[in-house]
């Protein structure tokens, strides 16, 4: 499998915006410390990589803290366990994740234990591997606070823009997160457009869910409402990187509900922009006690942690644990 990823990440550490509020909940950057290797490691999507951070630091069992949640972003390279494994370049976006998983699975390291993917299966020829949901999130566009474009666009006017050929917005420039991210691809098939579609006018270079690359009143980006609402809450090691960027609607519809500190993720939002996001295993691990407790079933220790999925913005799942979804990647 080929592993598109690349990490040009904009940095923006800043208070909340809005009138959010500063909640000063701790959240962890990778395992911190870094040699702090924990049961089960996992890498993937920048969409869930904080909120699997929070649950990390409270899913434990009798030999401590579970899980080992490694950032799409960071050093270039990461080792996740303190025996057996060499250093890695660090996988950024969904389809990395997923494919570390299946390498490791080809080579019996055991060294990357789950995949996050905020999106569902992309190819189905084998059972090699389950998608658990945990998470509701809702992909929209977000424009700078000063932009020129409209706060409501239809899903047949972003498909315009995306393949650069509106003709009421000409002078709009569409940003895309970078190839392997699950927001990606998530956008497009969203939208109704497929890669071949994308216009030769859309920036296809920007790191996911980084409102800073929002350069100039024209330019707008796909942007996890998860994401967004989590980046401005002042958790301690969560990047602020909405720089001036706000969501917009679609198709009429709010992608949030409340204001503040209760502002939230609308359920209700414009359908094919809500998905559900998953920690990715392989099947033949399920059987595992440690990796069946973590993940699986709405008992499982992520799924108990249903205070840490909403305080980042989250909605919960009502199959929360469910292992039906299979796939090859």
């Amino acid at each position: 499998m080929n592993v598109k990823s690349r990490a040009k990440v904009g940095a923006a550490f800043g208070v909340a915006a809005l009138g959010l509020g500063i909640l000063a909940t701790p959240a962890s950057a990778d395992p911190n410390p870094t040699t702090d290797y924990r049961q089960l490691a996992g890498v993937g999507s920048d969409t869930t990589q904080y909120v699997m951070n929070g649950i990390g630091d409270v899913a434990t069992n009798t030999s401590g803290k579970i899980i080992a949640s490694w950032n799409a972003t960071g050093t270039t390279t990461i080792k996740t366990k303190a025996t057996g494994c060499d250093t890695v370049t660090r996988p950024d976006g969904s389809s990395a994740g997923i494919n570390a998983l299946n390498a490791d699975i080809a080579a019996g390291t055991h060294c990357v234990d789950f995949a996050r993917s905020s999106r569902g299966p992309a190819d189905t020829s084998t059972t090699d591997l389950t998608f658990v949901p945990y998470a509701k999130d809702g992909v929209t566009y977000a424009t700078d606070l000063g932009s020129t474009l409209p706060t409501n666009l239809t899903k047949a006017q972003l498909a315009a823009i995306y393949q650069c050929n509106s003709t009421e917005y000409p002078n709009a420039q569409p940003l895309l997160p970078q190839s392997g991210s699950g927001t990606r691809s998530f956008w497009l098939a969203a939208i109704g457009i497929t890669e071949a579609q994308v216009g030769t006018c859309v920036d296809q270079t920007i790191q996911e869910h980084n409102g800073v690359a929002i350069a100039n009143a024209n330019q707008l980006m796909p942007y996890s409402i998860a994401q967004w609402i989590s980046q401005g809450k002042g958790f301690s090691d969560v990047p602020n990187r909405r720089g001036e960027s706000r969501l917009r609607n679609i198709n009429g519809t709010a992608p949030t509900t409340g204001s503040g500190s209760a502002l939230a993720l609308n359920t209700a939002f414009t359908s094919d922009f809500l998905r559900n996001v998953y920690n990715v295993v392989p099947t033949a691990n399920l059987s595992d006690s440690v990796v069946a407790d973590t993940f699986v079933g709405a008992t499982s220790k992520v799924c108990a942690a249903s205070s840490t999925i909403t305080n980042y913005g989250f909605g919960t799942l009502s199959n929360c644990g469910n292992t039906d979804l299979k796939a090859e990647r």
